[in-house]
This record gives structure tokens, sequence and C-alpha cells, in this order.
């Protein structure tokens, strides 16, 4: 791991936690519980990936477009990213600062925190579970890519996916915007259009992965789908 490498870390660790309070306030207690999640998850899951899984680590911080990555799944990464932009910065203008939608009850709020739980679970134990878990779909034959059907990839295909869209979705609920949640829900579709297009891929170039998504039905909702 370089220095700069650290540092970007160190910097996405901090920016998006810091936009939110600077724009929502730094009295709003909601977004003091989020971004006390979010740094907790990502400190957690780096400090843990630097120190068991460095590979996959260093995998994950692949420029888009690289190693046999194709045009349409780097378009859906992006269009990831620019939600998970528009989601963080949209949280606070609208809960906070211009009340375009009316306020969620505190109910609601209070699941979108217990949503969270899960959400640190499943992307945690996807990391921990695939050492082939990268940002980028495509086969790592450099590092012996081959099926991972144990851990939470024996309950959903996509379990990664699983907790981006309940991190979204709670998030957006935890802090009161129905904006925010248009974006999740929005977000959580995309997320669905590349399991499509990732399984396709898979299946036709991953030795094995056909009989996986036979024997593990569901691709990102246990009952669901």
């Amino acid at each position: 791991m370089s220095a700069l490498k650290l540092l970007s870390a160190a910097v996405n660790l901090l920016l998006w936690p810091a936009v939110i309070l600077s724009i929502g306030g730094w009295q709003w207690p909601e977004g003091w519980v989020f971004a006390a999640w979010f740094v907790a998850l990502c400190t957690h899951t780096f400090v843990w990936l630097y120190r068991h899984n460095l590979a996959l680590l260093l995998e994950r911080y692949r420029r888009p477009g690289t190693g046999g990555q194709n045009r349409r799944d780097m378009l859906v990464l992006y269009l990831l990213v620019l939600g998970f932009i528009a989601w963080i910065v949209l949280m606070p203008l609208d809960a906070r600062r211009f009340h375009w939608a009316p306020a969620l009850p505190a109910a609601v709020e209070i699941i979108g925190g217990v949503l969270l739980l899960p959400a640190w679970f499943f992307v945690f134990r996807a990391f921990r579970d695939n050492t082939f878990a990268a940002a980028l779909v495509r086969i790592q034959a450099e590092r012996g890519h081959h099926v991972i059907s144990t851990g939470v990839y024996a309950v959903v295909r996509h379990p990664m996916y699983l907790g981006a869209a309940l991190m979204v979705v709670g998030g957006a609920l935890l802090s009161g915007s129905l904006v925010a949640l248009g974006v999740a829900v929005v977000m959580s579709l995309l997320l669905a259009v590349r399991v499509v297009e990732e399984e396709k891929f898979l299946a036709r170039e991953l030795h094995g992965y056909e009989e996986y998504r036979r024997r593990v039905r569901y691709r990102l909702i246990p009952y669901v789908w």
C-alpha cells in the first residue's frame, strides 16, 4: 500500500460524513448516527483487509475500465458512484435545509437505523468470505479466480449488493429524507441490473458459476429474488 492510497482511504473515510454534517448541521443527531456508523464500517473493513487480505484491498483500487471490465459495467459503476454522491448530499439538503418532502415519523427513522445493522453484516462478510469481491466485474485470472460458495455466499449470490441496498435505504430512512429514499430505490434498481449482467458474464467466463447459480437460488433477497 502506497502512502497515496492510504491518504485517499483516509480522505474517503472522513469526506462523506463531513459533507453530511456540514450541510445538515453539527447538531443533527441522525447525521451523527449515520456518520459514526459509516466511519466505523469503513475503518473496520479497511483495517481487516489491510491485515488479512491486502491483495483484495489493492484490487479494490483498480481503475475502472482496466483488467477486462467491459464498458457496460463501467457505465453502471459510474452511475452508482454518481447516485452515491447524490444520496449523500440530498439526505441533509432535504431533511435539514429545504424540507422538499414531508418529514418521516420517528419510528420510520428508527427502522432505518436498524437496517444499517444487517447492512454492516453483509458488506463486511462479503469481503471476509470472498477474496475476489472486486469493485470491477472481471475475471481475476492472475489471482486464481474461482467460485466462492461459503459463508454469506451460501445464502444469496450477491451479499455485498444486498448490504449496499440496505445501507442506502436505511440511511435515507434514518435521515428522514424521502428524496434520498427515491435515490436509494434507483440505486437499488441499478444494483439489480448489475446483478443480472454480472451473472451472465460469470456464467459464461467463470468455471463452476452456473452450478453455483443452481445451488444458491436467490440473487439478492432471500425467498424473494
